[in-house]
């Protein structure tokens, strides 16, 4: 667990965020590591599992706000870059399907293997950023079924 911007209000990240319905995940991971591919799979995928089936939005690629706000945490985009995701091989496009901001439920922390993954992660751990401990769980972000994952991680995170 890390301790980050506990006495500020706001903090600036290298990540990707998305949200299902009103509740985020932070995508963190070094530069290629697959943040903005995830995210482009998950807005595509538009699938629904048991019921869940609230819109997909991009958030924020690549830099996302975090704000704290009562007990909890809104991810925003920067004005910058809104409503634009870098796709690798092609450059910056535009997204349609964006939300200007949602409440953190979840980090997602990606892995260079599956190995790296247990077989029950979900939510074992947490980070805290601006002083609330968020739940965040690794992920290998390469499989056919990462965007589908990434869902249920999305709507089972409390």
């Amino acid at each position: 667990m890390s301790q980050q911007g506990t006495h500020s209000r706001s903090l600036l990240v290298h990540a990707t965020s998305v949200a299902l319905g009103h509740r985020a995940a932070l995508i963190r991971g070094p530069s290629g590591s697959g943040k903005s591919d995830l995210a482009l799979r998950f807005l595509s995928n538009q699938a629904t599992l048991a019921g869940i089936d609230h819109p997909r939005c991009l958030i924020a690629d690549d830099q996302t706000e975090l704000q704290r706000d009562g007990h909890g945490l809104i991810v925003r985009c920067p004005a910058t870059i809104s409503s634009k995701i870098e796709v690798r091989g092609i450059g910056i496009v535009p997204m349609n399907a964006t939300l200007t901001s949602a409440r953190l439920a979840l980090i997602i922390d990606l892995v260079t293997t599956l190995a790296d993954v247990s077989r029950y992660p979900m939510m074992d751990k947490s980070d805290v950023l601006l002083g609330v401990a968020i739940p965040c769980m690794p992920f290998y972000p390469f499989e056919a079924s990462a965007p589908l994952k990434l869902a249920l991680a999305l709507e089972l995170a409390e």
